[in-house]
């Protein structure tokens, strides 16, 4: 692997005047780019990749120039060092990779068009200009765009349009700021504009392929957020706009340009009178996410990609405090504990994960930095953590002072820790470093030891393991005076059990509200003692309960069919959260069911028990007396149902497809996924699926998409499966920004596994061309060790991807799930006959 060298420490950039003339027609891009800067040395590095470099100038006269592919550099020989402006002649090719400049395809009534957007980050501002392509090397930044224009069309960009001459329009200069946060489009754009308290511009803007009304509720929400960040940060927002744009294609969820933010379609627009309360939820909560970095990532910025946690840790906490207060009546806190707090702890727990802060070099190793479970979901989690421990005011001042110190420039993780301290008066630094330097978390196993009550903390892991004797500085949280703020050593003791029994009047509990980042393993005493005070438990409690239990039981410390006992005591929540928990528990245990039939009907019949209270309580459609617990569960149990084969439940889904079978988009969101399935696998066709697969091109409704496409992966029908995988590599049928979906869903199909994993070995080389610069590339091979639990599928794993451990990017995901795989196989060799037994017991009693 090449050592990557710091191009920013030969030549340090302070203003790029950038001319782009791109023609769609035939796919080639003509630049030129105007560089003033200082010159470290006499051979200075930008980086390019893909370019033409057809001349470098100074002061009007050509100086060296050399390509280097390998580093992705332009390297350029100066006669002397200091102050310099190069100019820059090169030409490049638009690509469909979704990276770099790349055309978005859509249609409006049949008719096939295109908008041109971009995506910078990580590395690809080089693939548009030659650029020295790293956060630190901030610069201000001139756009002047020509295209092939054609009426109609307008051009968006960081700042606002200052004047269109010749067909070129020229845009303000933008704040210093990093490559990777520039940004443009130009096309058939529609859209609905604001403005807030404050006087910024807000926009949101989409192809004409959309109806104006799916733009409001992404503009309500986009206004009242920087209104929200404004006061917040107590730091004004320091651009003229922020528009947020969404592109037909786009391989990430969003990303955070400054003031042209890009979405996928699907995380910006839905439909206000037809769309569920989970689809508006993730829209706002990814607005908010992206608005978070205007400040956090935008105005300071992580110095190198090792810091990557300091932008996507922050903006993932901060989507949920900023919608916490412009909804409340969403608890959207719990919408946090129900997904990023599993998604972290799951991938924390397995030996050889990443760090929070990682070394990181190569350029495919930073896209691999890019876990949404430890620098998303673990670090927000984290700073969770801090806020709770020093409270909110503090947090607010150290941010304040943070921005006040750092804007328009960098900073490292120290540099927040540093802030927050000095607001909070504590030694922030040291707490956090155990949970930012240290790969895992720890359980803390609470014993009443000869009458004393004891706490242990060790490193949790589910699989093989090699213990480090690890300790963290955990906030315990914990409900009984006795219990410190902060354990740092391996063993504490609280004191007598009973006495302090008796004066709490109420069992002994951690991590309440479970915002530390560590699980609890109770002894039988103990944990009795809460079952038995369940009702009186809050909705988180009682999840996070579920969510200790079921890790336990997949580490194998508990007995997996000991759990299956507890399962009733949770069925008939109220609570979404509690129910997903339980449900997400009874998913996973689907995998000691797939050796006969016997067990697997004794789990369908467990399956129907558990719902079966629930769903008579909800009923099947929308009720306007439904609270939004009810909104939010309804889909879980209903699918839960499916999976049992109720009769009822089918034919009662049945009818509803009937009647809304001339237009199936006005289904009602909440259940249309599981109307579409059922019709799918209990009364499909071919001729029905292929209508469904028709209706899924022509959409421009992503949630619909959504649902479409899982009800078609569900098919029992293998002839339609193959035919669905014959289609991967037709982005006209399945774009590749949505291909790991339909890849996901069919390989989780029994009957359609052995067609995708066949697909996927087959044509690796196309998906790595056309994919493989993505970010989230290696989620390909997450989705699979996510699904194997066999010896057979170990095997055929580990003999296909180990040949590819070197490959950059690819090293540590293969580790860890090869680990995954053979932690799931040997956990269901070794628990299968109790399974067997108790599943027996579970649906007979």
């Amino acid at each position: 692997m090449i050592e990557v060298k710091r191009f920013y420490d030969t030549f340090v950039p302070e203003h790029y005047d950038l001319f782009l003339d791109i023609n769609r027609t035939k796919k080639t891009i003509t630049g030129q780019v105007k560089v003033q800067g200082e010159a470290k040395e006499l051979n200075i590095l930008l980086h390019q990749k893909d370019l033409q470099i057809v001349g470098v100038h100074l002061n009007d006269h050509p100086v060296l120039f050399q390509v280097l592919p390998q580093q992705d550099a332009l390297q350029i020989t100066l006669q002397k060092t200091g102050i310099v402006q190069l100019v820059i002649d090169y030409t490049a090719e638009l690509t469909d990779s979704m990276m770099g400049i790349y055309p978005s395809y859509y249609q409006v009534d049949g008719v096939k068009k295109q908008i041109i957007g971009t995506q910078f980050e990580t590395t690809f501002a080089r693939q548009a200009f030659p650029c020295v392509d790293e956060p630190e090397a901030k610069a201000t930044f001139t756009l002047a765009l020509k295209f092939d224009e054609h009426p109609g069309e307008i051009a968006i960009s960081n700042m606002p349009e200052q004047k269109v001459v010749g067909g070129v329009h020229y845009f303000e200069p933008t704040v210093k700021m990093s490559t990777y946060l520039v940004a443009f489009a130009f096309g058939e754009l529609q859209s609905e504009t604001t403005q807030t308290n404050s006087g910024v511009q807000v926009g949101v803007f989409a192809t004409k392929a959309h109806p104006t009304k799916n733009l409001k509720f992404a503009l309500d929400i986009a206004k009242r957020a920087i209104e929200f960040f404004e006061e917040y940060y107590q730091t004004p927002y320091p651009l003229p706009h922020s528009w947020q744009l969404a592109l037909p294609d786009f391989s990430a969820g969003a990303m955070e340009n400054w003031g042209l933010i890009t979405y996928r379609e699907a995380y910006l627009l839905l439909d206000p009178e037809n769309d569920s309360l989970a689809t508006k939820i993730s829209v706002a909560t990814v607005i908010a996410h992206e608005l978070a970095h205007q400040w956090f990532g935008d105005l300071v910025t992580m110095k190198w990609w090792d810091d990557l946690w300091l932008n996507e840790s922050f903006a993932n906490m901060m989507e949920y405090v900023a919608i916490d207060a412009l909804e409340p009546d969403w608890k959207v806190w719990e919408t946090f504990q129900d997904s990023d707090v599993p998604l972290a702890l799951q991938r924390d727990a397995i030996f050889g994960v990443q760090p929070v802060h990682v070394q990181v070099e190569h350029p495919a190793e930073i896209d691999a930095l890019f876990d949404s479970a430890i620098v998303y979901a673990k670090g927000a989690r984290m700073l969770v953590m801090v806020r709770s421990l020093i409270g909110e005011q503090a947090l607010r001042t150290g941010l304040k002072n943070y921005f006040a110190q750092h804007q328009y420039h960098n900073a490292t993780g120290e540099d927040l820790w540093t802030a927050l301290g000095a607001a909070a008066q504590l030694d922030i630094k040291s707490i956090m470093n155990t949970w930012l330097e240290q790969p895992g978390y720890p359980v803390v196993r609470a014993q009443v030891v000869n009458g004393q009550l004891t706490l242990t903390q060790q490193q949790f892991f589910v699989g093989a393991s090699q213990d480090a004797g690890r300790l963290w500085s955990i906030p315990l949280n914990g409900n009984y005076a006795a219990t410190p703020q902060i354990l740092q050593a391996k063993n504490i003791t609280l004191g007598d059990y009973q006495k302090l029994r008796d004066q709490a009047g109420h069992p002994f509990q951690l991590n309440c509200g479970n915002s530390s980042h560590f699980i609890v393993q109770y002894d039988k005493l103990l944990l009795t003692d809460l079952l038995t005070d369940l009702p009186n438990l809050a909705a988180i409690d009682q999840q996070q309960l579920l969510q200790d239990l079921h890790l336990l039981a997949e580490s194998g410390a508990i007995a997996y069919a000991d759990l299956m006992t507890l399962m009733t005591k949770f069925a008939d929540s109220p609570s979404n959260i509690v129910i997903n928990a339980l449900y997400k528990i009874m998913n996973d245990v689907k995998k000691f069911a797939v050796r006969d039939a016997v067990t697997a009907n004794n789990l369908r019949q467990f399956f129907d028990k558990l719902s079966g209270s629930k769903l008579q309580d909800l009923g099947y459609e929308p009720r306007t007396t439904d609270t939004l617990d009810d909104q939010l569960v309804r889909p879980i149990i209903l699918k839960a149902s499916l999976y049992a084969k109720n009769k009822q439940t089918m034919q009662a889904l049945h009818a509803i497809y009937q009647r809304y079978d001339a237009d199936l988009a006005t289904l009602p969101a909440d259940i249309r996924y599981s109307v579409l399935l059922n019709e799918v696998q209990n009364y499909g066709n071919l001729a029905l699926q292929q209508h469904l697969l028709t209706t899924y091109q022509t959409t421009a409704n992503s949630s619909f998409k959504r649902d479409l496409q899982q009800a078609l992966t569900g098919s029992p029908d293998k002839q339609w499966l193959n035919k669905l995988v014959t289609s991967f590599e037709d982005s006209k049928v399945i774009k590749p920004q949505d291909l790991r979906a339909w890849f996901a869903g069919i390989l989780a199909n029994r009957t359609g596994q052995q067609l995708a994993w066949d697909w996927i070995r087959n044509d690796w080389s196309w998906l790595e061309r056309t994919v493989g610069g993505d970010m989230e590339f290696t989620t390909y091979i997450t989705v699979i060790s996510s699904t194997f639990s066999t010896a057979q599928r170990l095997q055929e794993f580990t003999e296909f991807f180990e040949p590819k451990l070197e490959t950059p990017g690819l090293t540590r995901e293969i580790t860890m799930d090869t680990q995954i795989i053979q932690q799931r196989v040997t956990l269901v060799d070794k628990e299968y006959l109790a399974m067997v037994t108790q599943l027996a017991k579970c649906a007979n009693k």
